[in-house]
């Protein structure tokens, strides 16, 4: 089990490591590059441009400026925002918080809703429910998660008037209810294509353990079909599940991007887009690296998880 979780560590290592140089040798030779907002300054000369850049150490060479910047985000300064000029770490904690409501609330929703569905056409197979779970899951895979956003501002909002159409709560009226209305629709949203996914994916594996020798041992032992289903089918059946909350982090983090601009939802997706096109370059190479840490993290999590409690893998 050690040489297993030494194992996943050093390959996380290596990926983050190659997702940074990746992401800071696009955005440096991206057209501008970091001095493009500084050349908008009204009576900027070269020769101005010229030392800032000496200034920032972009006149050195691309590989020198990568090494620098890598060994000040391993002793934790990860630059300062080129807008207000405070520490980049600072900024994103100021917007963590709201992408984590975000975020936790459209994963409890999805796993709810999605294992619930997806059980329910395992052991309706073929049904009516079953082909309605099928085809929603569909529509919701095909359609933009933006379309489904101002799908539900222009319903729930503007013609209803049940739900406010964005922002995270009311100016001068931050309480616990307030809070939850405003997270209704973005988290609602948010969850519906994972909704699709998770109950997918529940689905084929509650049919795969429905067909498992033990299953129709216990049952022709006499058990209910309930008492079958819940000690014998589910707890197996949601195994491969652990791995799948791992890989839906990237989704959700994408996702998240796209409802916190339609929603003014004021979290990381929404930081990430406003710094990008501030070309706030400091911040956009944070947000990079402390989500890619955040779904290798994830990840490695469940495949750890998934090892402790399935015996054939952590032997293996």
């Amino acid at each position: 089990m050690t040489r297993y979780i030494l194992n996943r560590l050093g390959q996380s290592l290596v990926l983050l490591v190659l997702v940074s140089m990746i992401g800071f040798a696009v955005l440096n030779l991206a057209p501008g590059g970091p001095l493009s907002q500084f050349a908008l300054t009204p009576g900027m000369t070269q020769a101005a441009l010229d030392r800032i850049s000496a200034q920032m150490g972009l006149d050195r060479p691309l590989i020198v400026q990568y090494a620098d910047w890598f060994w000040r985000l391993l002793r934790g300064d990860w630059g300062r925002s080129f807008r207000d000029s405070r520490p980049v770490l600072d900024v994103i904690s100021g917007h963590f918080g709201a992408t984590l409501l975000l975020m936790g609330t459209a994963t409890v929703i999805s796993v709810t809703i999605g294992t619930w569905v997806g059980i329910k056409g395992a052991t309706k197979r073929y049904s009516i429910f079953d082909y309605a779970a099928t085809v929603g899951a569909m529509v919701a895979l095909s359609i933009p998660t933006f379309w489904f956003g101002l799908v539900a501002i222009y319903i729930f909002s503007l013609k209803l008037g049940w739900l406010p159409a964005g922002n995270m709560y009311t100016i001068g009226n931050g309480t616990f209810l307030d809070y939850a209305i405003h997270l209704i629709m973005p988290a609602m949203v948010l969850a519906l294509v994972d909704v699709a996914v998770w109950s997918r994916y529940m689905r084929t594996a509650t049919l795969d353990v429905i067909n498992q020798d033990f299953v129709r041992t216990a049952r022709a032992k006499g058990m209910t079909p309930r008492r079958v289903l819940m000690k014998h089918v589910v707890g197996n059946a949601l195994l491969p599940m652990i791995t799948l909350a791992g890989l839906q982090v990237p989704t959700l983090l994408g996702g998240a991007l796209v409802t916190e601009t339609v929603f003014t939802w004021p979290g990381m997706g929404r930081l990430f887009l406003d710094s990008l096109g501030y070309q706030d370059y400091p911040v956009v190479m944070g947000l990079l690296m402390f989500s890619a840490i955040l779904v290798l993290l994830s990840n490695l999590a469940a495949d750890l998880l998934t090892a402790f409690v399935d015996p054939r893998i952590r032997l293996t």
